[in-house]
């Protein structure tokens, strides 16, 4: 049914139902995130999610395929969350610190999300090849971003020098790592996570970092 709006312009109902689906697949994908955050992707099953979304199989077929599918959307929907935030970064006028600590965090909060992260964006081999291929191209895109930040800063003299491929893949691996033992009842909420994350991180590539450190290093290891 056709409806004129209180601006008058004209809708009808489609909107509205493509809304609702969206929602629902949301809603989904959610229900997924738990399951695979409590069972790990391999064990995890449609029937399993379904109940979780408190669905009948047979419904959430009507929204996904199977469960490679409800992965790829998950690892899509990281990455672009992920790929956002390097944009973001790339535009900013701050300095090289500001913009990579603004990066991990983004990244550490979309790997503790429960739709997108959790092992959803770490197992990818679970993927048939042309969605893995797709999957891996955009990492490898935001890989190479990620690397050319760190690269900006060593330019710029705001980081130590440093082989920047090989920083950058310690840095991904060490936040990748947090949805493995991340837990949502835990000591820390994700953001407490996100913030000490790229205030180590960071803070380990600046030049005054790391002379600062070598003293207490130093010191430490005298008084054992």
């Amino acid at each position: 049914m056709v409806r004129k709006s209180n601006d008058g312009s004209i809708s009808d109902g489609t909107g509205r139902l493509r809304r609702r689906a969206d929602e629902r697949r949301r809603e989904i994908l959610r229900a997924a995130g738990r399951v695979f955050r409590r069972r790990g992707v391999a064990a995890a099953g449609m029937r399993e999610i379904a109940a979780e979304a408190e669905l009948s199989p047979s419904n959430l077929y009507h929204y996904f395929d199977g469960k490679q599918q409800i992965l790829c959307v998950c690892q899509e929907l990281s990455l672009e969350r992920m790929l956002g935030a390097l944009r973001q970064a790339r535009r900013s006028e701050r300095n090289a610190h500001e913009r990579l600590a603004d990066v991990v965090r983004a990244h550490v909060l979309c790997m503790l999300d429960e739709i997108e992260g959790a092992a959803a964006h770490l197992e990818i081999e679970a993927l048939p090849e042309p969605l893995r291929r797709r999957i891996v191209a955009r990492r490898d895109r935001y890989e190479r971003g990620v690397r050319g930040l760190i690269a900006d800063g060593v330019a710029a003299g705001e980081f130590a020098p440093c082989e920047p491929t090989l920083v950058t893949r310690a840095i991904l691996g060490a936040l990748n790592w947090t949805a493995r033992w991340f837990h949502p009842d835990g000591r820390h909420t994700a953001a407490e996570v996100a913030d000490s994350m790229a205030d180590y991180l960071v803070r380990g590539l600046t030049a005054t970092g790391a002379a600062e450190r070598t003293p207490r290093v130093a010191h430490a290891g005298g008084r054992r």
